[in-house]
């Protein structure tokens, strides 16, 4: 029995830490056990004042932070964390879907968003791309060739030139931003910017994607096109053609 033991000691040093603020049982049940079989370390809390207290007295390397908590709400609590903990990443998660909430949640300093009910495959991806941040030193700047995000401040360049997005512009760009690299069916990014099912009978995904080609396309003199690939019949792909 003396062999499972080390592992796990070993394990400990090094395994990333996570506090997950949530007030379900079912649902910290459903993470911890999910994050923990990938080698991440899981500490919970159950209402927003004693989240916030073990955030603030208490190294983690994330947080994943409820915003309907019982105590003290999970935007106070956002607020808190953000004004002493600038570089601790946050990641909400929430029921509320609507473009407005996420958009609060990040303005107060989320680093990323997930709405209820959610994917623990994609919960643990954006956590490790948030500790991946970190580990560079970037955590609140997105970066691809040319194009970058600062998410504090919410602006957007491209080869140094400012672009100005709207709301949902800038929610898609991040969207493609954080899967660089990867094709998003049309679906995907429908669910995850405007927080719809699925629905054959709308193009506002191309239409929004037109408006991003354009805007990012000619800033600063530079006729380049936008990096962002159509996958026909599939969806899209931001990063290098091919």
């Amino acid at each position: 029995m003396a062999q499972p033991a080390q592992p796990s000691e070993q394990a400990s040093t090094t395994a990333p830490s996570i506090l997950l603020i949530e007030d379900e049982p079912g649902i910290v049940d459903f993470v911890r056990r999910g994050m923990e079989a990938e080698g991440f370390i899981v500490q919970a809390e159950h209402d927003g004042l004693a989240g916030e207290a073990r955030a603030l007295r208490e190294v983690f390397d994330a947080v994943v932070l409820d915003l309907m908590l019982p105590g003290k709400g999970g935007m106070e609590v956002l607020g808190t964390l953000r004004a002493a903990k600038p570089a601790l990443p946050v990641i909400v998660l929430t029921a509320r879907g609507e473009i407005e909430d996420r958009v609060a949640g990040l303005d107060a300093g989320a680093v990323d968003y997930l709405v209820k009910p959610f994917s623990l495959a994609e919960l643990l991806a954006r956590v490790r791309a948030q500790l991946r941040s970190a580990a560079q030193g970037s955590t609140t700047t997105l970066r691809v060739a040319d194009i970058e995000v600062d998410m504090l401040s919410r602006k957007v360049k491209r080869a140094g030139q400012p672009v100005l997005l709207s709301t949902t512009e800038f929610e898609l760009l991040v969207y493609l931003l954080r899967h660089r690299g990867r094709v998003l069916t049309r679906e995907q990014i429908l669910s995850a910017v405007w927080g719809y099912e699925h629905d054959p009978a709308t193009n506002i995904v191309d239409v929004y994607i037109g408006y991003l080609r354009r805007k990012l396309r000619g800033v600063g003199g530079d006729q380049s096109p936008a990096p962002i690939h159509t996958v026909r019949a599939v969806g899209y792909r931001l990063g290098h053609a091919g």
